[in-house]
């Protein structure tokens, strides 16, 4: 899909005063494409399928993602070919443990997201307004060539949810694909099924934030629904190829009870298997949610101790300093594989196929013969530098 009405290099060159809506109506057009899912009502409004919310729109409304409109009775995406920056991480910063460890990864966002958590630990992109938060343009083939002339393993789709620019998403996977570059999504999995099967049809890997195990939490925090995300969990694991890692970040007072931790991890084990794993993340106060501290080192352990003895082979904590619960170990004979510092990778124990050399138990994921080493270095950049 390309970008309609404007060539790259002159969208660069776009300048214009900011108008009620977050960006001119000529920049804007410069980045709009149309979409798939959605469809008219009785009352002439549409309705977008994208996501369970199914916003309904009248001509000229944004839905709650702000990135897709209702334009001449149809929904099109605001913001295709545009970041609100380009930034070179470790893979498992994502995080992934599981999935090319020691690479990294070119990671970008646009703007916008679908859900509206009072804790968002992003919320300057993800609840931006504001066009102008878009500061790097780049087509799916540049991002794909500039991932693949930065040394990067994959592109991660991050920092807001992707499911909202679908689309661009999907054009930036095609283009890796075509350079054998992998494509990651970090997402909360609120997302319907028909564009879910599209979606994850071009991911290879992908995180999903499964922020609490009670409706209550979803529906008063989140403003979203606890099962949709079960439903998409499920999917990816049974139905496509897609690796899957889970995180959970543990707010205090919030969703970190131990009654609570135990249903998640028991239903993660009988819905996906002992093999998936889990990520629990430290909450700091942030955005609307500042009432509280931050998520103490006690409760990450006590959280892991749970899920270890529900029957989860491969937990870790993060958000913190703790190299022994961020580290990888042999689900059979407790040999640590592949030890962690932050993102660092501190030992590499793995065979060539991926197993424990010890035990020769196959270490469930995606890895290559040797690890990367990329370390903990983040690199922030624009893809202006590689329009040659």
């Amino acid at each position: 899909m390309a970008i309609q009405n404007i060539s790259l290099s002159s969208a660069l060159d776009t300048t214009s005063d900011a108008d009620a809506a977050g960006g001119s109506l000529l920049e804007e057009e410069a980045f709009t494409v149309p979409t798939r899912y959605w469809h008219v009502l009785d009352d002439q409004r549409v309705q977008c399928d994208l996501c369970p919310r199914q916003c309904r729109l009248q001509e000229g409304q944004r839905g709650m993602c702000f990135v897709r409109a209702n334009r001449d009775q149809q929904i099109v995406l605001t913001t295709y070919g545009r970041s609100s920056g380009f930034c070179v991480d470790p893979i498992e910063k994502k995080p992934l443990n599981h999935f090319l460890p020691g690479s990294s990864i070119l990671s970008f966002g646009t703007a916008g997201c679908n859900l509206q958590c009072s804790f968002c630990q992003n919320w300057s992109i993800s609840k931006s307004r504001h066009m102008d938060t878009l500061a790097d343009q780049a087509d799916p083939a540049l991002v794909a060539k500039a991932a693949q002339e930065l040394g990067c393993r994959a592109v991660a789709f991050t920092y807001n949810d992707p499911v909202i620019f679908l689309e661009y998403a999907i054009d930036i996977a095609k283009e890796c694909r075509k350079r054998g570059l992998r494509t990651v999504a970090v997402t909360a999995g609120y997302i319907s099924p028909e564009p879910r099967q599209e979606f994850f049809r071009y991911m290879d890997a992908a995180n999903v934030d499964l922020k609490a195990f009670t409706e209550d939490f979803y529906r008063q925090l989140t403003k979203s629904s606890l099962a949709a995300v079960l439903d998409t969990l499920i999917y990816i694991k049974t139905e496509t190829q897609c690796w899957l890692e889970i995180t959970d970040l543990l707010i205090p007072g919030a969703n970190d009870s131990q009654e609570e931790l135990t249903a998640l991890t028991q239903w993660i084990l009988e819905a996906l298997g002992p093999d998936v794993p889990l990520h629990f993340s430290a909450f700091h106060p942030d955005y609307r949610m500042k009432d509280r501290g931050p998520t103490p080192i006690t409760t990450l352990i006590k959280a892991r101790q749970i899920a270890k003895k529900t029957g989860l082979r491969h937990v870790y904590i993060g958000n913190v300093e703790d190299p022994g619960r961020a580290s990888s170990y042999c689900s059979h004979c407790g040999e640590k594989l592949i030890g962690r510092s932050r993102y660092t990778l501190t030992r590499w124990h793995l065979t060539a196929d991926g197993a424990c050399p010890n035990c020769q138990t196959p270490f469930p994921g995606h890895f290559e013969a040797e690890p990367g080493q990329w370390g903990s270095k983040r690199l922030p950049v624009t893809l202006k530098s590689f329009l040659r």
